[in-house]
């Protein structure tokens, strides 16, 4: 009966329309919810059957609630540098466990991380955020589309770096009016290195000019490296670099000494092809330190020396003034605090440590899914896998359409909020509406029970 099908339609209508009315509020609810993605409420018909020429059959309506989830949302500024943001298609993976493989896998949009008790990052809902970690060559895993390969970020565990010299530069001028060396004693390899002698001292040779330089060995430790030169002929040098105090280094032949050779210069003052300090300089080959492993605990130190180029004077040079030790530069660093974290675009994440050091420890990578708008919704704006989503790809930041990974800035929620109460006062109107057809109905059904009396 029509009577019968209207209210039944009246009744669909108040139906949808309240459901309408709940994702309206929770979309109104979640409007400062940090990469919250709006759902819509949409109509469709309830067709019982074909309308035919002389009758028709009320159905009534249904609602469908469309997700929104691909919606890219304003970016917002943050003073955090692990409040992240992706301008793209992807989503971070998360999970509710440390553990890989017992926590339910998430993806979401909302970046406020922070460093919880334990040194994860952490967002609001409590989900870790997971990344490729990156070993100690910077190197990542081979595996970068296996969930397995993913860690927890963690950096509980970096409590400090130091970093070993491996790079040494030298710009000195030997002055060129310095008269040569004629003994006593005759010059021998090793001889301006004091404490070779026996006793110390004895015989020693003292040199022209001598500079020392700190550098920094594998433990973060402070060391110094002494450069001797003495001009032993006219445009020729002998220079010896030695390690104080001597007993920390082994070495054969001359106790602390770490390289000698000649300094030979050419007429207009800079290097000559033929010289041989701290080696050949035209096959130069690194100064090793093997140090005295039971007192200093201390493997062997590679260093490479760099004291300019034949022909230029862009290192050690020989002019007509005097001699002095213009610059020296090094790499390394002593032991360091870590001071915070960075993340770039990339997705790279960054401890940087207080004496200078910046170290990459993990990648962040995107998940991108063929339908978006098909994930299923968990609580704390995350979202699961579904056969609508179809199955992820993890994917490097900046590759594909994951998008980039912007630090320091929040996803904001894609509500409108004059949308939104537009859209509410159509529900409330459309709810009184469909409440007036029951009423009608109820109307027209109670004067047909009155024929009967």
């Amino acid at each position: 009966m029509s009577i019968y099908g209207a209210l039944f339609s009246g009744v669909s209508g108040l139906t949808a329309n309240a459901s309408a009315l709940g994702i309206i509020s929770d979309n109104i609810a979640n409007l400062n919810t940090t990469g919250y993605k709006d759902t819509k409420a949409r109509f469709s018909t309830l067709v019982t059957s074909p309308a035919g020429d002389h009758s028709y059959a009320p159905g009534g309506v249904q609602i469908n609630p469309n997700q929104n989830i691909d919606k890219q949302g304003l970016l917002q500024a943050s003073s955090s540098p692990t409040d992240l943001a992706i301008t793209g298609k992807g989503f971070f993976v998360t999970s509710s466990s440390t553990v890989a493989g017992l926590g339910e896998t998430r993806f979401t949009r909302a970046g406020a991380f922070r460093t919880n008790d334990q040194g994860f990052l952490q967002n609001a809902a409590g989900n870790y955020l997971f990344g490729w970690p990156i070993d100690n060559l910077g190197r990542l895993p081979t595996n970068l589309s296996d969930l397995s390969a993913l860690r927890p970020i963690d950096i509980s565990s970096l409590t400090g770096t130091a970093d070993p010299t491996t790079q040494m530069q030298l710009q000195a001028n030997l002055s060129a009016t310095t008269p040569v060396y004629a003994g006593p004693p005759a010059y021998a390899v090793g001889a301006m290195t004091a404490a070779a002698q026996t006793p110390p001292g004895a015989g020693a040779v003292t040199p022209h000019f001598v500079r020392s330089i700190q550098f920094y060995d594998s433990q973060g430790g402070s060391r110094t490296m002494n450069f001797a030169f003495l001009k032993t002929a006219a445009n020729t040098w002998a220079a010896e670099a030695y390690v104080t105090p001597a007993a920390d280094v082994i070495a054969p032949a001359v106790v602390g000494r770490v390289a000698a050779g000649d300094l030979v210069f050419q007429t207009d003052g800079t290097l000559a092809s033929t010289t041989t300090f701290p080696s050949p300089i035209a096959a130069p080959t690194p100064i090793t330190i093997n140090w005295n492993t039971p007192t200093t605990g201390l493997g062997t130190s590679t260093i490479n020396l760099d004291i300019g180029t034949v022909g230029r004077p862009d290192g050690i040079t020989q002019f007509a003034t005097n001699s002095v030790l213009a610059a020296a530069s090094i790499n390394g660093a002593v032991f360091g605090n870590l001071l915070g974290l960075e993340v770039n675009n990339e997705g790279f994440v960054t401890a940087t440590f207080e004496n200078g050091i910046r170290q990459r420890i993990y990648k962040i990578p995107l998940a991108v899914f063929p339908n978006p708008n098909g994930l299923a919704a968990r609580s704390g704006n995350s979202y699961g896998q579904s056969d609508t989503s179809g199955t992820f790809t993890l994917l490097e930041a900046t590759q594909g359409t994951a998008g980039r990974i912007d630090p320091n800035v929040l996803e904001a929620s894609t509500v409108e909020l004059a949308e939104e109460f537009t859209n509410l006062i159509t529900a409330q109107r459309a709810y009184s509406a469909n409440s007036k057809i029951i009423t009608t109905a109820d109307e027209m059904l109670d004067e047909l029970i009155r024929i009967k009396r």
